[in-house]
């Protein structure tokens, strides 16, 4: 797609919290993408956004001059003016789940696309969760969707869940070696969260070993992923079995994942790293504007990844590996990294965008 392509313009729902700002943050100056919408609760409405954000904006950058002037709309009684006003919106809703599926499909059923970082239509049928180097193809369930629904050019794709985000690309990359199992241990970051350490003084200096359903969607998320488009369904992935343990660690960004996999062909050490290096990514030939340039690094260092040094790898959109070594149980071990709320929230919503319009989807 040309460089000079005219910029679409876009919405953010749910503007004023953490993921909603760092969707605004990184749609600023957007090649493709003009940010003409912010919208959020009615506590916020008809504000500026400088004055809903006061107080509680995390972002290291400022609040982007584009946008901080812009008028907050109401996220529900205003979707009539919304949709007369953009294209596509990003969904940062944090809500109650059946009230972000009836909103988004609002939206949707006004014409407007609607990419979704909220897990409530993850497991709706025909809509396609989306790892753009990793199932890009899952975006035929769009025409599905908008033939079962009567839409014509309003659709919903959803992102998967950040805890996912660093080992699927991997389990991908060994494809044609069969993935059997996998056991992985994940260490998140509190942005996970939706906090800081300023209002999450307890996790200073603390590990807990435990976060709501996030252990069930890292076991089964990747499975849809992973899955395949048949007879006009998507067929779930049955392989590789997944056990999950999630456990929230005192960082601010970044999750981690110490994983262990066993595959059903041998394989040299070189052959795992160069599988996972030399991905054939099938982005590679799109320009997307928010695309990695290497999807996966390999470190060679032993002590490598780190979350404070490998997190922001290719702006944030990078995943990072290295520790491969064997193990006697499963075969295989490895460390694996990737950024939260950049690759897993906001880019990911963003590059998944940016796979749609060069799709001809918006």
């Amino acid at each position: 797609m040309a460089a000079d392509v005219k910029r679409l313009k876009v919405g953010i729902l749910g503007a004023t919290g953490m993921v909603g700002q760092r969707f605004v943050s990184l749609l600023d100056s957007h090649p493709w993408f003009e940010t003409a919408v912010l919208a959020a609760s009615p506590r916020s409405a008809g504000k500026t956004y400088e004055q809903a954000v006061e107080g509680r904006w995390v972002m290291e950058s400022n609040i982007p001059n584009s946008t901080r002037n812009i008028i907050v709309m109401d996220v529900e009684n205003d979707i009539g003016k919304i949709s007369k006003e953009v294209a596509l919106v990003f969904s940062a809703l944090d809500m109650d789940k059946e009230q972000i599926r009836k909103i988004e499909e609002s939206y949707a059923a006004k014409d407007i696309a609607v990419v979704s970082n909220n897990s409530a239509h993850r497991w709706t049928e025909d809509v396609p969760m989306m790892m753009p180097e990793v199932n890009p193809e899952h975006i035929k369930l769009i025409d599905i969707q908008r033939k079962n629904r009567g839409w014509k050019k309003g659709l919903i794709a959803v992102k998967p869940n950040c805890s996912i985000q660093c080992y699927v690309p991997i389990i991908k990359a060994l494809e044609k070696y069969k993935p059997k199992k996998l056991e992985v241990t994940t260490l998140q970051a509190i942005s996970g969260a939706g906090k800081n350490f300023e209002s999450w003084p307890e996790m200073v200096d603390n590990v807990i070993p435990f976060i709501g359903n996030e252990e069930e969607k890292s076991e089964k998320e990747p499975m849809k992923v992973l899955g395949k488009i048949e007879n006009g369904k998507l067929k779930l992935a049955q392989k590789p079995e997944i056990s999950a343990t999630c456990i929230r660690v005192a960082a601010s960004d970044g999750h981690m994942a110490s994983a262990a996999i066993s595959l059903g062909m041998e394989i040299t050490k070189e052959k795992f790293i160069e599988a996972v290096e030399n991905y054939n990514n099938p982005l590679s030939k799109l320009h997307l504007p928010s695309a990695p340039k290497q999807f996966i690094k390999y470190f060679n260092e032993e002590n490598r990844p780190q979350t404070k040094l490998d997190r922001n790898a290719e702006n944030g959109m990078g995943i990072t590996m290295g520790r491969l070594r064997k193990d006697n149980i499963l075969g295989w071990k490895f460390v694996a990294l990737s950024h939260n709320t950049i690759r897993g929230a906001a880019g990911g919503a963003i590059l998944t965008a940016e796979l749609l319009k060069a799709k001809g989807y918006v």
